[in-house]
């Protein structure tokens, strides 16, 4: 086995320690292909984690094997790669690394990261998020196809409301679908704005989509996880490798995509002739930056008209002013 190879990106040389160990075994892809798919899709990797501080899934033996989350920056972190400091729910703050070229890409590969993930701010401005994030998660007894028709009606959702969205797969079951945003409101008021997203969804689309937080509540439906937008959490980038058995990506997509293709189209062997036959798809988000207004109206008017307000938080987050119980509705029924 090969001790160690260097791989030139973008001007720097970045070195991959034992290039030919298998990350994975079922289509034999190494840990030198990760690295030079991450150079192959440079540009599009670094337009979505430019700046953002991002937390590494890191898996140092391949998908096979242990892996981990790392918030924190490594300790023999390069100095030409930047650092962001964020605030987690706790009050406690840790300094993330923030790629701006993909040479501090392809060096985090080398560190066995596989998947990105980035906050949806800058590291100039940690606390005001530039991006609604809405992710379709389809539930047990649905699949792809729910969540690409749940696609297709909060791309509707989105446009009477002056929003466009850019959608891209998961890499796995799901889609995600980003909305630029000017970067003038704090985590809470995003959170909310991706609720009310999800609730006027819901409310075209009740066989098919919830935003109902407990599991037991949601049935055969397509959930949008409005909790993606609380803080400290985050969703695998575009270009991203997936811990799965095919290496299958995080793929952005042009909307007259969405309808036939399939996460399994976009891997790590096909993704770097697709990047370079069409570059990245979603570089048109940069031009970009829309403002929640109308969809904070339409907040106001579920809140006043409906009574509906806020929804549970993740468990691991401070109880907020106006959250509903964390409490299982069938396990509620049961203490009363």
């Amino acid at each position: 086995m090969a001790e160690a190879a260097e791989l030139t990106v973008g001007g720097r040389t970045v070195r991959v320690s034992s290039p030919d160990k298998v990350y994975f075994p079922e289509r034999g892809f190494t840990k030198l292909d990760v690295a030079r798919y991450f150079a192959a899709v440079g540009d599009g990797v670094v337009r979505a984690l430019r700046d953002r501080p991002t937390t590494l899934e890191r898996y140092p033996d391949g998908v096979t094997g242990e892996s981990f989350f790392q918030k924190r920056a490594p300790k023999n972190l390069p100095e030409w790669i930047a650092t962001g400091r964020i605030s987690f729910p706790s009050g406690r703050h840790a300094d993330e690394i923030c790629p701006a070229e993909p040479a501090a890409v392809v060096w985090a590969a080398n560190l066995g990261c596989l998947t990105f993930h980035p906050w949806p701010v800058r590291r100039g401005d940690t606390e005001h998020p530039d991006e609604l994030r809405l992710d379709l998660d389809p539930q047990p007894g649905t699949d792809y196809a729910d969540a690409v028709r749940a696609a297709f009606g909060l791309r509707e959702v989105l446009a009477d409301l002056g929003l466009t969205g850019w959608p891209k797969t998961s890499g796995g079951r799901g889609l995600h679908v980003f909305v630029p945003i000017v970067p003038e409101w704090t985590f809470r008021q995003v959170r909310r704005a991706a609720i009310t997203v999800g609730r006027e969804l819901e409310r075209r689309d009740p066989q098919r989509v919830t935003t109902a937080w407990w599991k037991e509540e949601r049935g055969e439906r397509v959930f949008v996880d409005y909790n993606q937008m609380a803080r400290d959490r985050t969703i695998a980038s575009a270009y991203s490798v997936r811990a799965r058995p095919r290496a299958t990506v995080s793929a952005p997509l042009r909307w007259e995509e969405v309808g036939d293709a399939v996460p399994e189209d976009f891997d790590l062997g096909t993704m770097p002739q697709r990047f370079a036959e069409r570059g990245d798809v979603h570089a048109d988000m940069e031009e970009h930056a829309f403002r929640l207004d109308a969809v904070f109206e339409a907040a106001l008017r579920d809140e006043r008209d409906l009574g509906l307000g806020d929804l549970p938080y993740p468990p691991q987050h401070p109880k907020a002013a106006g959250e509903p119980r964390r409490v299982q509705p069938s396990r509620a029924r049961r203490d009363r």
